[in-house]
């Protein structure tokens, strides 16, 4: 079997095995090719009355991101594809902890951003918020953990507990100032990884790309999912959600009618075997969390989802499904470590 990526499977998924027209890069997009997706055979991927499917795909955020637009005219599709792009290419050049002179890398060298772009300060703030309503459980400012617990795994191990709690000391959400014209980071050695929302936020700005210019069907993957319309008029879009112990599976499949799809999975990086330290932790001890192998929760835009796929596992399934009960139009499909699942009524899955 040919391994595929948790993307390339939920893209491969919605759009259809095989048999859509695919492009590249806008410069490649004259030259249309056949697309096979994971290289199945398959018939052509049903689509809206004389429409096709154009694909594009790229990297931000350190990660592969695909995009895949429906419409008649090849010049509207080259322009949206265009205008997508340039709102990817901004998100990451403003985000990315993987770009040293990113906007984010500047502020954690220098603890202070003068004139940011306002794209930073709302999802900032979109943060903050999202911390003050779950008391911490999400947290921008774990980048000190995601240190150490790398250069321990460099190392060949894990870090050792007063590493974990010298680096605890340095978390804490409250320590960042956001005002329009500047962003402040309070507190010797504070630092923000902004992986948690900003690929949330990112398919929120390529999706607002693609409206502007008359798109009505789309799917976009930039690390989270955000769709427009469905894969034909009368078929919503369904992508697969990840299976957190057989990468080349899928253990539910969702249907996205006006929402988007985020998902955290200890899966993902893990700094062990046995998945029990990985890139999601807890901000009030240091660790990860013990419960959960992954979280998937839809809600109205991407960069909700995403913040609260997060809070939710580092929560934990009560709390978290409580928190996620109180919100409208969110829901949540849940794994346990031990393979069981749990989702509030309303979570869209297809079956």
């Amino acid at each position: 079997m040919q391994r595929i990526s948790r993307r390339q499977f939920c893209l491969s998924l919605a759009v259809g095995a095989g048999g859509a027209a695919g492009v590249g890069w806008l410069a490649s997009l004259p030259r249309l090719r056949r697309d096979t997706g994971s290289g199945a055979s398959a018939p052509p991927a049903p689509t809206a009355a004389g429409m096709e499917v154009f694909r594009e795909e790229s990297h931000a955020f350190g990660t592969k991101v695909s995009l895949a637009v429906l419409h008649a005219d090849r010049e509207t599709a080259r322009r949206a594809i265009a205008a997508a792009r340039a709102e990817l290419e901004l998100v990451d050049q403003l985000m990315s902890l993987y770009r040293p002179d990113s906007p984010l890398c500047r502020l954690n060298r220098c603890g202070v951003l003068e004139s940011p772009h306002p794209y930073l300060v709302a999802v900032l703030r979109e943060a903050q918020a999202v911390a003050a309503r779950t008391g911490g459980a999400f947290d921008v400012t774990v980048q000190p953990l995601w240190t150490v617990f790398s250069e321990a795994k460099k190392a060949g191990g894990l870090p050792k507990t007063a590493a974990i709690d010298a680096a605890l000391g340095r978390v804490d959400w409250r320590r960042v100032e956001i005002a329009p014209d500047r962003i402040r980071l309070h507190g010797s050695g504070t630092e923000l990884t902004l992986n948690g929302i900003a690929q949330g936020f990112a398919a929120d700005c390529v999706m607002a790309a693609l409206r502007r210019h008359g798109i009505r069907h789309a799917l976009v993957d930039a690390g989270e999912i955000g769709a427009i319309g469905g894969k034909n008029e009368s078929e919503p879009w369904k992508v697969g959600i990840q299976h957190p112990r057989r990468p080349d599976a899928y253990i539910e499949i969702a249907k996205l009618e006006g929402r988007c799809l985020a998902t955290s999975g200890d899966y993902a990086t893990s700094f062990g075997e046995d998945f029990r330290d990985h890139h999601i932790f807890d901000p009030r001890i240091g660790r990860s969390p013990e419960t959960l192998s992954s979280v998937t929760i839809a809600a109205p835009t991407a960069t909700q989802a995403d913040a609260l796929a997060t809070a939710v596992f580092v929560l934990g399934p009560e709390r978290g499904l409580g928190l996620v009960r109180s919100m409208p139009e969110v829901d949540a499909f849940l794994v346990l470590k031990d393979g069981a699942t749990l989702a509030t009524e309303g979570f869209p899955a297809a079956a």
